[in-house]
């Protein structure tokens, strides 16, 4: 196999692109947050209220973009930090009630970008995708470094 492959370049081009789109497609909707706001609050919506460290592990940043980003949608009303009532030293992340309406927005546009990221692709050929994908991340992540 050649040295020189281009599937880490593309993945990291199409990370960066589709992260600016993405933006886009949330502003022209109304919604002033970035993708790592995104990614913590869609944790959020998924999975409830949960200690810091374990939403660091769920959206995969490090300790202090995570800070920075809950430190501005805590600024915005989007979420709150309050004290576990089975373990006063740990904080849970909340979302806010003004919240609420940002989630069906949100996957209304994730939907969007979904079908633009697949356009062209047979449902197995995106399955494939899917499953290629998959594999180099268990590569990766099963690496050791």
């Amino acid at each position: 196999m050649s040295p020189h492959r281009l599937g880490g370049f593309l993945i990291a081009k199409i990370h960066r692109t589709g992260g600016r789109i993405f933006a886009r497609m949330l502003r022209q909707r109304g919604m002033e947050i970035n993708p790592a706001h995104g990614r913590v609050l869609f944790v959020l919506w998924e999975e409830g209220s949960m200690p810091i460290n374990e939403l660091a592990k769920r959206v995969s940043l490090g300790k202090s973009t995570l800070t920075n980003t809950i430190d501005r949608l805590e600024a915005a009303g989007q979420i709150v930090r309050v004290r576990s009532v089975d373990d006063r030293r740990k904080i849970l992340i909340e979302l806010t009630p003004k919240n609420k309406g940002l989630h069906e927005l949100y996957e209304d546009v994730s939907a969007g970008m979904t079908r633009l990221f697949y356009r062209g692709f047979s449902k197995e050929d995106a399955a494939r995708f899917d499953a290629y994908l998959a594999r180099v991340l268990a590569n990766l992540e099963g690496s050791g470094t």
